[in-house]
């Protein structure tokens, strides 16, 4: 375990890159044998560092959710990060290219909550109870590492590598879709760039939400009611840049949109 002091010195070499608009190297470079504990502490370092800033802790996002992420990087397990007021890009906005290193965007389920959620012990029946509604949703995720260089220990350092997302505006309850089946397209500039289903996220984008439910209940930490969770992709992220323009629909949910500028 690594020292208060090294998790800061950490901290804010992601803060550094974050702010500069200057990619760093894997933390991992320095810390082969970085712990998941040490890394999502190094990501609290940063999340207070933006709340003590102004900004507001609106949700969580679940990554890692898909086989082929999971065996690029070698893990069993998906990890998750924090959602900050100041993320949120209202559907049919602007996104400055210039506020990120090397953004990509995917599609996602967005569980809206209704009732707090305290792990562990939390069941698939307990997420649907407690969701308000679902939304569309397009997380735009960036690296704060070069190259997209990381290890699992590097993103979870990373915030989960967030960068910022946007939200369908028609609620749909949870009781009036199959999660599982609904279909997913993503197009950029008029293009299908990304497709997928429900049964991309973890089997079933619900088994996302009980997971970090249980994770963070294991932490003492609950998901509170309003809060936003990012289930996770349902298709391939694709590389953004400005002049870009990304529309996501998914089956049943509708669709969310924006633009890089």
């Amino acid at each position: 375990m690594l020292t208060e002091q090294r998790r800061a010195e950490l901290a804010r070499r992601l803060w550094q890159a974050e702010h500069f608009r200057t990619p760093c190297a894997p933390l991992t470079d320095d810390e082969a044998e970085l712990s998941a504990e040490d890394a999502y502490a190094i990501q609290s370092v940063n999340l207070d560092r933006h709340v003590a800033g102004g900004a507001r802790v609106v949700g969580r996002k679940v990554g890692l959710t898909s086989d082929a992420i999971q065996s690029w990087l070698g893990v069993d397990q998906p990890d998750f990060g924090g959602l900050l007021d100041t993320m949120e890009i209202p559907s049919g906005g602007e996104l400055r290219a210039a506020a990120l290193l090397q953004p990509r965007a995917e599609g996602e389920i967005a569980f809206v909550l209704a009732d707090d959620l305290m792990g562990p012990g939390i069941t698939v029946a307990d997420v649907l109870a407690a969701t308000d509604f679902l939304l569309p949703a397009i997380e735009v995720i960036d690296s704060r590492v070069a190259d997209w260089k990381i290890q699992f220990a590097d993103t979870v350092a990373d915030n989960a590598s967030s960068g910022r997302f946007v939200l369908g505006t028609t609620p749909v309850g949870p009781d009036e879709i199959d999660l599982s089946l609904v279909g997913m397209a993503l197009r950029k500039n008029g293009r299908v760039v990304s497709t997928g289903t429900g049964a991309a996220c973890l089997g079933h984008p619900v088994h996302a939400v009980a997971w970090l439910a249980n994770t963070l209940g294991e932490l003492g930490t609950p998901l509170l009611a309003g809060e936003i969770v990012l289930s996770g992709a349902l298709g391939p992220a694709t590389p953004i840049e400005a002049g870009d323009a990304l529309e996501l629909r998914i089956a049943r949910l509708g669709r969310c949109s924006f633009r890089v500028v």
